[in-house]
């Protein structure tokens, strides 16, 4: 079936029903036997034991520089017992983590900031249920040497965009957070005064107002959102850190060892009869040069290191020197990051969307030649949080839950054709008048081949006069039911905003607004992460 009902208050449906996600990803999640090359292990339960066994060999010396860094980020803030008991249990060889990833967006960016740590959070508690003898750890991984500012510096609040402009350049993670006073006082005129527009405001000031940079604001307010859940944030920008990169670094600048597996992969991926479109290409050099408000390519031309746009160069045993001396200025890009997540942490898991998804199956033969273990790549859970109004609303206008995730003229016209009391399907008067013309080529199969020419155009002309008509019937009634359509659309893009995901659009503020501290609870009860469906999530 289509939709599956598991409790009164969450409803599924297919990923591939909902026409939002990508045949890659849909493939992916139906196991599709042609992709199977480019994955390890695929997301489910039972799986996991075998992942354990493949990281169980992750260096101790690692596990020490982790838990002394984590120590170090997290010395100024206000930690939950669980999350103080994860990263010390981070040093034990038994334990293992769950990542996720995501931009420093302001005040969480998109709602899916949410889904994606829900998503990583409740999978540690699966597997601790069927692995009792590991433990398991949530990471939010923050992006913060990420320099796309213009995707970060929003987000969206009752239809309006809160923008915060400022002249930046170089990783985002450092940027100063001044500035934002006049986005928090537009913010809360929108709000009006309940007591939870207060927490809201409280967050957002506490968050930005009281720290100097974005990342230490950014882990102020996921920690707030979900410390007590025992998730451990995570800043790769770190020079302990990166010095386990500098090997993996070093191939990379002599042996363009990543370019060459990529390139090997997606050229494998382009064979495929499914087509599938590639998600990013790899550069001769994956990393950039980090430096005071700079981040930018590294490029080697004839045995010498440039840094695009600077008048920064090195030779060989320089850049080399540089790496040895310096490793924090080597920055990970989009293809080489997730191999620096896995060389730092015991990870078994890695939850994404499905573009993240898309990029990472291009990947496991470079992880296979750094002889480093693939991760489980899971799709976050997806959702669309609905309201016992709006569900009641939907039940009384007889629409269906796979209805409304049509695009809107195909919405409005297959509703129309079910509640119309006329019939607006002309095939019957089709097939009668493909008949009466069979009569006609016989006839004209006894003459020559003009006239035959001529039965076919006629024929063709009639079908055509036929579709218009159907056509014109079917805007004739739209306009009829004008009032019923008008009802119908209204609902849509309140749960489909701009006519797309809700959850691509909206930020978690608006439904903390409605909902409050009850939010983050209900939201966790509701997704499992390996469900592999769509959740529709009545929230009352």
């Amino acid at each position: 079936p289509a939709i599956t009902n598991i409790s009164m208050e969450v409803e599924c449906i297919p990923f591939k029903k909902t026409g939002y996600f990508s045949n890659l990803i849909c493939d992916y999640l139906d196991g599709k036997e042609c992709l199977s090359p480019f994955y390890g292990r695929p997301p489910q339960i039972d799986q996991f034991a075998e992942q354990i066994k493949a990281k169980q060999n992750f260096p101790k010396a690692h596990r020490e520089v982790l838990y002394s860094v984590l120590k170090n980020q997290y010395k100024d803030v206000d930690v939950s017992e669980d999350t103080r008991v994860n990263i010390s249990l981070l040093k034990e060889a038994s334990t293992f983590t769950v990542v996720t990833g995501h931009q420093l967006n302001l005040f969480t960016g998109p709602l899916y900031f949410l889904y994606k740590i829900i998503s990583t959070i409740n999978l540690t508690k699966e597997l601790k249920l069927a692995n009792p003898e590991s433990n398991f750890v949530p990471i939010y991984w923050m992006a913060t040497e990420d320099h796309d500012f213009d995707e970060i510096n929003y987000f969206n609040f009752k239809g309006k965009k809160l923008q915060w402009n400022k002249n930046v350049s170089g990783a985002v993670g450092p940027l100063a957070t001044d500035g934002l006073e006049s986005i928090l006082e537009a913010f809360s005129n929108e709000m009006g005064n309940s007591i939870n527009a207060g927490k809201l405001k409280e967050w957002f000031s506490r968050a930005y107002l009281e720290h100097d940079n974005l990342t230490d604001a950014t882990r102020f307010l996921a920690n707030e959102l979900f410390g007590e859940h025992g998730l451990v944030i995570l800043d790769g920008n770190n020079t302990a850190l990166k010095r386990l990169l500098v090997p993996y670094v070093k191939r990379d600048l002599l042996e363009n060892a990543t370019y060459n597996k990529v390139v090997e992969t997606i050229d494998q991926l382009q064979q495929l009869p499914e087509k599938y479109g590639i998600q990013v290409n790899p550069r001769e050099i994956n990393y950039f040069y980090l430096i005071d408000g700079v981040r930018e390519r590294i490029v080697e031309q004839d045995g010498r290191f440039y840094i695009n746009d600077t008048k920064i160069e090195f030779s060989k045993e320089e850049i080399l020197a540089e790496l040895e001396n310096y490793p924090e200025r080597f920055s990970p890009n989009v293809i080489t990051r997730p191999l620096y997540q896995e060389v730092i942490l015991p990870n078994l898991c890695y939850i994404g969307g499905g573009g993240e998804l898309a990029y990472w199956l291009q990947l496991k033969a470079m992880f296979t030649e750094m002889k480093v273990p693939f991760p489980i790549l899971l799709l976050r859970n997806s959702a669309l949080v609905i309201t016992g109004k709006q569900m009641d609303k939907l039940r009384r206008m007889n629409i269906s839950l796979s209805d409304i995730f049509l695009k809107q003229s195909s919405f409005i016209n297959k509703k129309i054709r079910e509640i119309s009391n006329i019939d607006i399907d002309f095939s019957p008067q089709k097939k009668y008048l493909q008949e009466q013309f069979k009569e006609l080529y016989d006839l004209a199969a006894q003459t020559d081949a003009s006239f035959l020419g001529a039965v076919k155009a006629q024929e063709v002309k009639q079908l055509k006069g036929l579709d218009n008509l159907q056509a014109r019937l079917l805007k004739a009634q739209k306009r009829k039911l004008q009032d019923h359509v008008v009802r119908m659309t209204d609902i849509q893009n309140q749960l489909f905003p701009n006519r797309s995901l809700q959850e691509r659009n909206l930020n978690f503020s608006e439904l903390y607004l409605e909902y409050g501290e009850r939010l983050i609870p209900h939201l966790m009860k509701a997704l499992r992460p390996l469900s592999g469906e769509f959740s529709i999530v009545k929230m009352d």
